[in-house]
């Protein structure tokens, strides 16, 4: 009883914007409990109910990461570090943007490098680690791999590469004959002709 009331008071507050570092993400709500490598109340991440909670992102002493109240539960949740190996050797990247789920890479990048096109069906193609649902990531998620490159590791962040652009092909069209493109160098993005080889990362 007594911790029910904490947890009622405790979201009421962060509702109010009364606690520092205390939200509730939509992520939480949305994402599927069976494909989202999330937590409530993991132990080696348990919170004193007399301690303020950490902001969103914090990394818990178990390696998982604090994702903020549950719409749900109201109770605390977490969700596995990205660069975690699964056992079907894909690497959590961490949560798309677009569908609010779990994002997975392959273990490393596609051999060589592609026009935008040849990158598209690349994707579309593959069959690896026993899935067969692999895509170009989206201009989102690829900021997202950014982000958590060193933790998913692999990637070609000498802005260099003989023969292509140095960049990651992102699914976004500019137009006809340009695409999104991302340098994992210095996350700077670029809009490089269709038919300019590049590297790539497919993602489910």
């Amino acid at each position: 009883m007594r911790m029910g009331f904490i947890t009622a008071r405790a979201c009421t507050l962060a509702a109010l914007g009364c606690i520092s570092g205390c939200a509730i993400t939509a992520a939480s709500a949305t994402a599927h409990a069976d494909d989202k490598p999330s937590g409530e109340g993991t132990p080696g991440a348990a919170l004193n109910a007399h301690q303020p909670l950490p902001d969103i992102g914090t990394k818990m002493p178990d390696g998982s990461v604090y994702a903020g109240l549950s719409m749900d539960t109201g109770k605390p949740s977490y969700i596995k570090a990205a660069g975690g190996r699964m056992p079907d050797g894909t690497v959590y990247a961490g949560m798309s943007p677009d569908s609010n789920r779990s994002l997975y890479t392959t273990a490393e990048d596609a051999p060589g490098s592609y026009t935008w096109t040849e990158a598209v069906e690349y994707c579309q193609s593959l069959s690896i680690a026993g899935h067969q649902d692999w895509h170009m990531p989206t201009i989102g998620e690829l900021a997202v791999q950014f982000k958590n490159r060193a933790e998913i590791g692999g990637f070609n962040e000498t802005g260099r590469m003989q023969n292509a652009t140095g960049y990651y092909w992102s699914s976004l069209q500019v137009g006809d004959a340009t695409a999104w493109a991302q340098s994992f160098k210095d996350g700077f993005h670029e809009n490089p002709a269709k038919d300019v080889q590049s590297s790539l990362r497919c993602v489910r």
